[in-house]
């Protein structure tokens, strides 16, 4: 068997179920594709990846490269959409099936059908969330519509995370389309495939050409998350380096009382950007989680990252059950939907809408690709029901803007918080005036980023 992992949102080797699928094969192709679109401008007209996930990425891109290299692999990516050159590539080498994570969203579903359409084999395996869905105590389409009955059930059934896959030490002899005499010449050339160090080097160089906001040097060091630093690099080993030195602390314990704030590293696990990247896996994390509660104990604070964790499944499993109907403008709701004001949209968007705290976290966002939990609700509650925008344009915004924007997690909330998801109370709306007294008292947050 010829096989090509198509590599998606799961850029690592940890806990890597398509790596292992493959691994008794006779011959592999390693492949990672970004779509055009990607760079360009959405609906909203934002682009639908900002500067500072593109930074992200090619360093996350450039770590895989590393590690793949020592198993003897190319990571080769290709600046086009997956179903645009990838049955090209299938034809051309002789492949004999695409193996990829499963991602249940309605582009990501489109892919895998386009490429289906095309005459290819294509098998995708579900592997970013803790629960396997056949371990859960009922079907996909009786999944509870309420967060808490679906982890109360969960619990009940006794549903835990199976252990992480290892690290493959081996995988199948290397494809080498830039050597392959059998290969179409026009793939491997007018810049189609590109060996992962010089695809980085260009996605860096297209962030650097795209950036609108005049970062002051002042930003990267304020930054909650600053993921040009060392210790914040996108990456597998970066990520896992995090992940044992948090739990080898005390922040754990202390989880609970330091997640709403609003400045800092340590505030918060950080987890995220590694998560949406698939550079971390999440059962991972729950491993080193309990091998930390069985030295130091369970405490209120690891038991909310479980619930966090928790969480994201759920969000998860509701797209597995709802597909594309969280996408409408209605989402799961009847309510009718509201009208674009673009000159509002880009007040909000850029930080100008005159309330100081959300400004303020407005123009972190812009600044840096990161913005705490808090300040995510505040301002997304701001844009949906104190300017009556559409929740898509703001998830639009975010998936631009955010390194940790994550396509399962952020729809989701979205939806939540307008009261088009799943919500039992309707909708959910903050007062910004409350929540600035009550987590910024000494306005420490808001002279930093807005100067109030």
């Amino acid at each position: 068997m010829r096989s090509m992992v198509w590599l998606r949102n799961d850029l690592r080797l940890h806990d890597q179920r398509v790596l292992h699928r493959v691994g008794d094969d006779a011959a592999l192709l390693v492949v990672f594709c970004l779509d055009p679109v990607q760079l360009q401008n959405g609906p909203w007209d934002v682009p639908r990846m900002g500067l500072h996930r593109r930074h992200f990425l090619a360093d996350t891109l450039e770590a895989l490269g590393r590690d793949l290299a020592h198993l003897g692999h190319e990571l080769w990516c290709v600046q086009r959409a997956a179903p645009a050159v990838l049955p090209r590539l299938v034809s051309a080498l002789h492949i004999d099936r695409i193996v990829c994570e499963e991602i249940c969203a309605p582009e990501e579903e489109g892919e895998v059908e386009a490429l289906r359409s095309a005459g290819v084999r294509v098998e995708p395996l579900w592997q970013s969330s803790l629960l396997e869905p056949e371990d859960l105590p009922f079907e996909m389409p009786q999944l509870p519509e309420v967060f808490s009955k679906f982890r109360r059930l969960a619990e009940a059934a006794g549903c835990t995370p199976r252990a992480p896959l290892p690290t493959p030490v081996a995988l199948p002899p290397a494809i080498d389309p830039s050597i392959d005499p059998s290969i179409d010449p026009s793939i491997a050339t007018t810049h189609a495939l590109q060996p992962v160090a010089h695809f980085a080097a260009a996605l860096r160089k297209s962030a650097a050409l795209s950036e609108s906001v005049a970062s002051p040097p002042s930003a990267a060091l304020s930054s909650s998350f600053p993921y040009r630093e060392a210790a914040c690099r996108g990456g597998e080993r970066t990520a896992l380096a995090h992940l044992e030195q948090y739990f080898a602390a005390d922040a754990a314990a202390h989880y609970k009382a330091t997640r709403n704030g609003l400045i800092g590293l340590g505030y918060s696990t950080k987890f995220s950007p590694w998560l949406a990247t698939g550079a971390l896996s999440p059962r991972q994390i729950w491993q080193v989680l309990l091998a930390h509660e069985s030295r130091a104990g369970r405490s209120e604070g690891s038991e909310w990252i479980r619930v966090e964790l928790w969480w994201r499944d759920y969000f998860r499993f509701l797209h597995a059950r709802h597909g594309a109907h969280l996408y409408r403008a209605r989402g799961l709701s009847d309510r009718a939907t509201p009208l674009h004001d673009p000159q509002r949209f880009d007040r909000w968007c850029s930080g100008r809408t005159g309330h100081p705290f959300i400004d303020a976290g407005m123009r972190e966002l812009a600044l840096t690709g990161y913005l705490s939990n808090r300040l995510r609700q505040n301002v997304a509650s701001w844009w949906v029901h104190e300017e009556a925008g559409d929740y898509r344009a703001g998830a639009a915004w975010f998936e631009s803007q955010l390194v940790d924007y994550d396509v399962y997690s952020n729809q989701g909330n979205w939806l939540y918080l307008a009261g088009r998801g799943t919500d039992p109370r309707g909708w959910r709306r903050f007062d910004p005036h409350k929540q600035a007294r009550d987590y910024d008292p000494a306005g420490e947050y808001r002279r930093l980023w807005a100067g109030s």
